[in-house]
Parts: C-alpha cells; structure tokens; sequence
C-alpha cells in the first residue's frame, strides 16, 4: 500500500498571557495564536505488522523519545478502542526545531489524528476528539484546525477567518526551551484579555502592544535570547518581534517578503551559527 502525505505546519503564539497557577501546578493562560509554512513532511500507511511503526528523520530527529506524542496518540486511540486490527507505519521528515515554542510535536500528533478521523478510520464526535488531543498534549488541539485562534484562560479556543498576512523571519540559539522549567519561574500573573470571538485582536496595531509574559523569565534564564530579540528588534521594516510558546525562538513579523529575506541576510552575518527560515504565516 503506498504512503498517503501531508504537512504538519509550525504553530506560532503571536501573544501569551499567564493567567493563574492551578493547584497541579499547571497553569491557565490565554494566547493569540497563528500558524505558518515552516512544516514537518508526514507520510503514513497501514500495514499488517503486529504493532506501530514510527520514524523520525531530518535535521531536527535527533533525540525524540519514543514516547511522542504520535505514539501517545495511537496508543490512546487503541486503549480506547477507537481503533482496531489496524497498525500504522509513519514516517516524519522533522524539519521544525524541538524546545523552540513552535509546538512541532504537537501538531504532528494533531495532524495524523486529523487524518485518521478524514478517512473514517477514527469516528468520534468533535467533544471526544478534543477530549483525546488533552489527553496527548495541550497544545494538540489547536493543531485540529488551521486557523488564526483565540485561546481562552478556559482552554476554550475560538477559530478566526481573518488573515494576518505576515511574512516572518524565526530565529533559534543552539540551545531550546523546557516548558516545565520556563513555567516553574512565573511569578506574577496577568489579567485576562480575550474573552469573546475578537477579530480586531488580530489588527497590527493589537500585536504589536500584545505580549509574551514567559518572555521576562527565559530572558533572565538565558540572557543569549534576550540579546537576540533586541537584535531583531532593530532590524529595517520589522513591524514587531516576540518569543513564541516558552521559546528559545524567536519570532520576526514584517508586511513583506522582501523585507523578510533582507533581515535574514543581516542576521546571518551577526549569528552565523543559529538556526533561521523564512516563512509566511498561513
């Protein structure tokens, strides 16, 4: 049986705002979030081995434990007898950088769950399906629809048609980003902003005064990514800059391509180590 392809896109939060610490240590927050181009390549067949078969490759592969959340996502679906007398071979070209706040993991789980449930293979209402992507990961279920989204301090997320059309210049250190540890240092917490379905959220003019609150912590973590945002900061034609997820990338937003490429050109001379694309958001 031939491979059955598609793309597992980069998830971007073009805002986040800490909200609470619940009692199991977890926290609610609220984030404007978009998606862009950057995308891992999944191919994906059934097969008549006894059990999974997943593969990563590419440049970004290196140390994935095999417990991801693909395998999490099988091995819940089989728990829940959601699926039967089926096993899969997958295999994930990983073109997007772990601990980078680009939620890779998460959307590559996303997107294979999507798929499942396109071809009939997964039959399960849309409250069951959620209830699943929680299970995996929190960040699974933004992946169920590509979107500009409204995530509320509810876990509630609000999908928005309007388009943002920005071109982007991600950068990333050698190094990423635990999310456990960047959490662990929240101190201070922020008022909730989004409430209701807001497409003037995602105006210019609303990003570029939005924020990262986890932005205040990794940089006193990690005083590499600091200097790296003020460096962006200051490159021609930016509109804004803003760390993504808990980071270690960054995240330059300008209105045109051009623009786009010729600070990547003026980045790469100052860093000529560090991890950069191009891209558009979606």
């Amino acid at each position: 049986m031939k491979f059955d392809k598609f793309e597992s896109f980069a998830k971007i939060n073009m805002s986040l705002n800490v909200i609470k610490r619940l009692p199991n240590k977890y926290h609610k927050i609220e984030s404007l979030i978009a998606f862009v181009k950057l995308s891992d390549h999944i191919k994906i067949r059934s097969n008549n081995l006894i059990k999974n078969k997943i593969y990563f490759y590419g440049k970004f592969s290196k140390g994935i434990d095999k417990n991801n959340t693909v395998s999490k996502l099988l091995n819940l679906l089989e728990k829940e007898k959601l699926i039967k007398n089926k096993k899969f071979e997958i295999k994930i070209k990983k073109n997007i950088p772990q601990k980078a706040g680009l939620g890779g993991g998460s959307m590559n789980a996303a997107s294979i769950f999507k798929y499942l449930m396109k071809k009939k293979i997964v039959n399960i209402s849309s409250k069951k399906a959620k209830e699943i992507a929680y299970k995996i990961g929190d960040d699974v279920i933004l992946g169920l629809e590509k979107k500009n989204s409204i995530l509320l301090k509810n876990h509630k997320i609000i999908r928005i048609k309007k388009k943002i059309n920005f071109h982007v210049l991600i950068v990333m250190p050698k190094f990423g980003c635990s999310t456990k540890n960047i959490f662990l240092g929240v101190k201070q917490f922020s008022k909730p902003e989004y409430i209701r379905a807001n497409k003037r959220l995602f105006d210019t003019n609303n990003l570029i005064q939005a924020n990262n609150d986890l932005e205040s912590i990794v940089f006193k973590k990690y005083s590499k990514i600091k200097h790296l945002k003020y460096f962006l900061s200051d490159l021609p034609n930016i509109v804004f800059c803003r760390m993504t997820g808990t980071g270690s990338a960054i995240v330059a937003y300008f209105k045109s391509k051009n623009a786009a490429i010729n600070a990547a050109k003026i980045f790469k001379k100052k860093y000529k180590n560090y991890w950069y694309i191009t891209s558009k958001t979606i």
